[in-house]
């Protein structure tokens, strides 16, 4: 078989100027093209890269973000909580407070009732007992009452022991005023120079008493001298009867405003 070298050469001509057509035209443009979706995947890969390390960081930003928000309303609700509980607590004792103060009064007032009560009992008892007492003793006696009762405290006067008198000279010698007779009702003239001439005769000197009246002392005569008391009265014997009524209302009897002579 014979080979016709020209149709051969022709054929490798067209065949190579096809390869070059397909490289210069086809292949080049293919690789371009290849290369820049290579590139703009690459490019879009590194952008997505990007942007999951910004999402990430935005991430951990919003995780410690949110980490901090619950550590500051923690916070908050604490101080709240305590804050709550503090002024509560204040509110608790204000109240315990007001609720005992309002007792002690309630208290203090039921003390000042009781204490208001007893002294009407007391100042109308004596008042009915001095009353029914005058009247029984004078009914009894036959003669004028406060005569019998300067007797009685003249004969008390007299009987007193030296301790009484030294006690009692001591108290007018010391004393800035004269002593004072003080009786329920004007004594006459000679009932108070009876007294006089007792006190003279006591303490060996000359004393010169003042004498007042005093309504109270129903019943009685009284001696004072610097501070010094010494006397008789109807409400000797009632004083049992007045501390068994303080007892009944729950009060304590008050104390002497004055010190008493001994065996007075």
């Amino acid at each position: 078989m014979l080979i016709d070298w020209f149709t051969v050469s022709a054929q490798a001509l067209n065949f190579l100027g096809l390869v070059w057509l397909m490289k210069r035209f086809l292949y080049q443009p293919v690789l371009h093209a290849i290369d820049a979706r290579e590139q703009r995947i690459a490019a879009e890969l590194a952008d997505a890269d990007a942007r999951q390390t910004e999402a990430k960081a935005e991430r951990n930003e919003f995780q410690r973000k949110n980490a901090e928000f619950d550590r500051e309303r923690a916070g908050l609700l604490g101080k709240a909580t305590d804050e709550a509980n503090t002024e509560r607590k204040r509110l608790i004792d204000e109240a315990r407070q007001a609720a005992e103060e309002l007792s002690i009064k309630q208290q203090e007032s039921r003390r000042q009732e009781v204490a208001n009560l007893m002294e009407s009992i007391t100042r109308r008892t004596k008042e009915e007992v001095f009353a029914i007492s005058r009247k029984a003793l004078a009914d009894l006696a036959g003669a004028d009452l406060e005569e019998r009762l300067c007797g009685v405290f003249l004969a008390k006067l007299q009987s007193s022991d030296d301790e009484v008198r030294r006690q009692l000279a001591d108290a007018v010698q010391d004393g800035s005023e004269p002593p004072m007779i003080r009786s329920a009702v004007d004594l006459p003239p000679e009932q108070q120079e009876a007294i006089r001439n007792v006190l003279q005769e006591m303490l060996s000197t000359d004393v010169r008493p003042r004498f007042t009246t005093v309504p109270g002392l129903v019943g009685g005569i009284e001696l004072t001298a610097g501070g010094q008391k010494l006397g008789w009265s109807i409400a000797d014997y009632l004083k049992s009867l007045e501390a068994g009524i303080e007892e009944l209302v729950g009060k304590p009897a008050p104390p002497e405003a004055e010190t008493s002579i001994p065996g007075a």
